[in-house]
């Protein structure tokens, strides 16, 4: 504060005031050092979660997301707890393509079967920016009735450029969700690309949102994606859309017939729906209880869970070699120099390789 005039006659004195309160709440402060202090363990975390303690949940898998060692320690220890109590949901994946309603259609969905007594867990895979590694994560803001319902919870993870990691977190967050008693799963990623083989190697049941009348709807997704759905709905199926709707429909059932049958046994279906207006929602589901009920009677469902716990196991194998590779002081200190001798065509790439390797394979041996 500047030094006040004495001359109380001047214009430019300045009277006294009172002092402010410090902007700082010390005692929430001393309760914030606390918290860090008192480490949670694994039991209480466990006891939380299977108490459906929502907090407690949220910070088991932020350990999950983690990637500083002592967190991943914890985490394996809160899975290993959880795993017991894991695997009696129903797994939806949703994909579609950008602008077709997923965040509107999966809130009238779970609003739909909060209403028939299910506890709805939304896990969204954000795509992250390759060059700041940046992520929206603004699911929570498009749900918001079913953000706020004590039934509900919606968990977003940036995949920060790396879809073997998110795959494997998001497997291990999905334990955690069905031990606190979510019978329900949706998992979501946006867009339409390598991300759905992802999502499509842990889930029971693959749904593709699509629109009517943005162009050639059959030029407008790749063919493999088609292959993988179980259900290919036809969103904004309204107003003026509806028989644009239908006629997409008449399109995709016909490409459908082209490809061979599924290993399921499933004949995918093809239905229209308006999310915004709540109309086809409950023809969704239906059909997704019906897939259930028949892969569960000819034993597909265990044996596709089986395949996919070993993809799971062989994709963690292979990020924790890469992971043990990369974190080698020597193997940096030759890639720097690998990288130089290619820029300057002094080794080949495939040479510089199979040096990386073997200077690997030599340190393991020690």
């Amino acid at each position: 504060m500047p030094k006040q005039l004495k001359n109380k006659n001047s214009a430019l004195y300045v009277n006294e005031g009172i002092e402010q309160p410090s902007s700082i709440n010390d005692s929430a402060v001393q309760k914030l050092k606390e918290q860090k202090i008192h480490e949670i363990s694994a039991d209480e975390y466990f006891d939380g979660i299977k108490q459906g303690n929502i907090m407690i949940l949220s910070k088991g898998i932020t350990l999950i997301e983690s990637s500083l060692s002592l967190h991943h320690k914890k985490a394996q220890e809160i899975i290993e707890k959880c795993l017991p109590l894991s695997g009696k949901s129903i797994r939806v994946g949703i994909t579609g393509v950008p602008g077709a309603g997923k965040s509107t259609f999966i809130e009238a969905l779970g609003m739909y079967l909060i209403k028939q007594n299910r506890k709805i867990a939304v896990l969204a895979i954000d795509p992250s920016s390759q060059r700041s590694k940046g992520s929206i994560l603004g699911d929570k803001t498009r749900m918001e009735d079913l953000a706020n319902h004590p039934n509900a919870f919606i968990r977003p993870s940036a995949s920060s450029g790396s879809l073997g990691g998110v795959a494997r977190k998001t497997n291990e967050t999905i334990i955690l969700c069905e031990a606190a008693g979510f019978d329900t799963i949706f998992i979501e990623t946006v867009g339409v690309g390598q991300s759905e083989t992802a999502v499509h190697s842990m889930v029971d049941f693959f749904l593709l949102l699509m629109l009517a009348g943005a162009g050639d709807e059959l030029q407008g997704i790749k063919r493999g994606i088609m292959e993988m759905a179980d259900m290919i709905l036809i969103n904004k199926a309204d107003g003026d859309n509806i028989q644009k709707a239908k006629n997409a429909r008449v399109q995709y059932e016909n490409a459908l017939h082209l490809f061979p049958l599924t290993e399921s046994g499933w004949s995918p279906k093809v239905e229209t729906c308006s999310a915004l207006n709540h109309k086809g929602i409950e023809i969704v589901w239906t059909s997704i209880t019906d897939y259930i009920a028949q892969v569960q009677s000819n034993g597909y469902f265990t044996k596709n869970r089986q395949k996919q716990s070993i993809h799971t196991m062989m994709d963690t194998l292979m990020q924790k070699l890469g992971d043990s590779l990369f974190h080698q002081k020597e193997i940096k200190d030759l890639m720097e120099i690998c990288k130089t001798d290619i820029v300057n065509n002094k080794l080949s790439a495939y040479i510089a390789s199979q040096q990386i390797l073997d200077k690997y394979f030599e340190l393991m041996k020690k």
